[in-house]
C-alpha cells in the first residue's frame, strides 16, 4: 500500500487515480479526513501537524510514501522518523528542478527543497527525487483575467519555460513508486516544448476559441501585486528565473519519457483539457 500526501492536489489526485487504476492500494493522507474528496477506492488517513505521532496510524502497512512538501509543510522530518519506524521501503519526493546538488542554492525554492531532500536522505530510507519544472497549472493564475477581459498581464512575455502537465508528473510517480530500478535517482521532469509566456497565452486562447492578448507588466508592478498573496522570496525567484530565460530556450529533460515510455503532454493539449477554467 502506498501513502500519498497532497492526495487532493494538482498532482496527487492524478497519482491516486492512476495507482487505483493499476490495482495498487492507496491511502490518502489529509488533515481533513471527514471532508476530503479522494477518488473512489482510496483509503483516507488523517494527520495533525501539531501531533506528529498521528503519522503512525497512517503509515501502518505502508510500503512507499509520496511526499508533497506543500501538503506536509514543516513535518517532513517527523514523517520520515515514523516512516523509518514502520519500515517503509521507499520515499518519492516531489522536488524542484531549481535544486543544485553542490554549492549554494541560487533560488529560495531550491534551497527549501534541498533541505527536504537532505532530511529524506538522512532518514536512511530508500528514496527517489522528482525534480519538477513549472507546472502547466501555474497558468491558472491567469484565468480570472482571461475570463473577464481575455487578457494576460504578466512580466517577461518573451521568457520561455517548458510547462509540464500534472498528470505527466503523476505518471512518472506511479512508475517510481510501483517499479524497481529507481533507487536513489534524481530525475528532472519538464515538458518538451519551450514556450514563451506569449505563446502560452495564445495556446489558451486557441483552446477557448477566443483571442487572448498579452500585456507586458513591469516587474516592479508584478512584485507589488504578487507579494500580497505569495512569499516575497518566491516572487523574487520567479522574476529572476523568467528574466534569465528571455530570448532563450527553456531547460528541458528527457527523464519523463524515459520513465513512462510516453511523450510529454503538449501545453496545447493541456489547455484544451482545462479550457473550462479559462472560459
Amino acid at each position: 500500500m502506498i501513502l500519498v500526501s497532497g492526495a487532493t492536489g494538482k498532482v496527487g489526485r492524478h497519482l491516486v487515480t492512476r495507482l487505483i487504476t493499476e490495482g495498487v492500494p492507496v491511502r490518502a493522507l489529509t488533515r481533513s479526513p471527514g471532508t476530503a474528496r479522494v477518488p473512489a477506492g482510496a483509503e483516507v488517513a488523517g494527520w495533525d501537524p501539531a501531533r506528529p505521532q498521528t503519522f503512525g496510524d497512517a503509515l501502518t502497512e505502508i510500503t512507499a510514501v509520496f511526499v508533497n512538501p506543500a501538503a506536509v509543510d514543516g513535518s517532513v522530518s517527523a514523517l520520515m522518523t515514523e516512516a523509518a519506524r514502520h519500515d517503509v521501503g521507499r520515499v518519492v519526493l516531489l522536488s524542484s528542478l531549481t535544486v543544485r546538488d553542490n554549492g549554494p542554492q541560487p533560488y529560495s525554492i531550491g534551497a527549501h527543497h534541498k533541505s527536504i531532500e537532505d532530511a529524506i536522505i538522512a532518514s536512511g530510507l530508500d528514496w527517489t527525487f522528482l525534480r519538477c519544472g513549472g507546472f502547466a497549472a501555474n497558468t491558472l493564475a491567469w484565468a480570472p483575467m482571461i475570463r473577464a477581459e481575455a487578457v494576460v498581464r504578466a512580466p517577461y512575455g518573451t521568457a520561455a519555460t517548458a510547462p509540464i502537465a500534472e498528470r505527466d508528473i503523476a505518471a512518472a510517480a506511479v512508475r517510481v513508486l510501483a517499479d524497481d530500478g529507481h533507487s536513489k535517482a534524481r530525475y528532472v521532469l519538464t515538458g518538451q516544448q519551450s514556450l514563451t509566456q506569449l505563446e502560452q497565452a495564445q495556446a489558451i486562447g486557441n483552446a477557448i476559441g477566443r483571442a487572448v492578448r498579452f500585456e507586458e507588466l513591469p516587474p516592479a508592478a508584478f512584485r507589488a501585486a504578487a507579494v500580497g498573496h505569495m512569499p516575497e522570496a518566491v516572487v523574487n525567484d520567479l522574476l529572476r528565473y523568467l528574466a534569465s530565460y528571455v530570448g532563450r530556450t527553456a531547460e528541458s529533460s528527457p527523464d519523463l519519457e524515459a520513465i513512462t515510455g510516453q511523450p510529454a503532454t503538449t501545453f496545447s493539449d493541456w489547455a484544451v483539457e482545462n479550457a473550462a477554467s479559462f472560459r
